[in-house]
């Protein structure tokens, strides 16, 4: 394969310096942005980074997973840590589409109200078993396991959930996670860094994508 063929190269990285001598003002504030929503605040640098390794896995940005999974072990996450917020990654990613299937359930229905997003509407999930009970019940097995103490915390978990959930935009999951969250004795200031994680990360995918942009501009 050739390096015009392969669109996702590490070496790729390394152009982003241009999009700081393109666009100087706003990548300069972006980055400040990004440094500062990493920087070890009431949540601790390593878990920061562990947020920030379970977003990638969401925004799906191989820049990111590279970078952030090597920072990550720099601050002693192990392999079996790794795994574990990949899994409430991919719990919280899947579980956002379940989530918004209420919707198409009232769609269906042609349950015709002008308010898409009804908290009570969370309660419609449970026909799904009834719809589809082995795979509905699997995927609620596995999200209980995702979501279950393990070599991480219950609430650090509740918390990369809620960096999650900000990621996918799934209103039920923001919702029940921040409640999550708050039972597991979070604070508000630690759920707001959380999020700042979470939007560093969903935008710093976008700016990482620009390398591609820039090979594709020139191609």
């Amino acid at each position: 394969m050739t390096a015009q063929e392969t669109l996702y190269e590490k070496s790729n990285k390394n152009r982003l310096s241009e999009m700081g001598e393109l666009a100087p003002e706003a990548f300069n504030a972006f980055v400040n942005f990004n440094n500062n929503a990493l920087r070890e605040g009431v949540l601790s640098a390593k878990l920061k980074e562990l947020i920030a390794v379970a977003v990638a896995h969401v925004t799906g940005c191989a820049y990111c997973i590279d970078s952030h999974v090597k920072q990550a072990k720099k601050l002693d996450m192990t392999k079996e840590e790794m795994a574990e917020v990949i899994m409430i990654a991919t719990a919280l990613k899947a579980g956002a589409a379940l989530a918004h299937g209420v919707n198409a359930l009232n769609a269906y229905d042609q349950i015709e109200e002008e308010e898409l997003y009804k908290l009570s509407y969370i309660s419609r999930m449970s026909e799904f078993i009834e719809l589809n009970p082995e795979t509905t019940t699997a995927f609620f097995s596995f999200d209980k396991l995702a979501m279950k103490r393990g070599l991480l915390s219950v609430k650090e978990k509740e918390l990369i959930a809620v960096a999650i959930a900000h990621t996918t935009g799934c209103p039920y999951c923001i919702d029940g996670h921040v409640k999550g969250a708050k039972r597991a004795k979070a604070t508000k200031e630690e759920i707001a860094e959380s999020i700042l994680v979470a939007t560093a990360l969903k935008a710093g995918s976008a700016l990482a994508h620009s390398v591609n942009a820039l090979n594709a501009f020139e191609s």
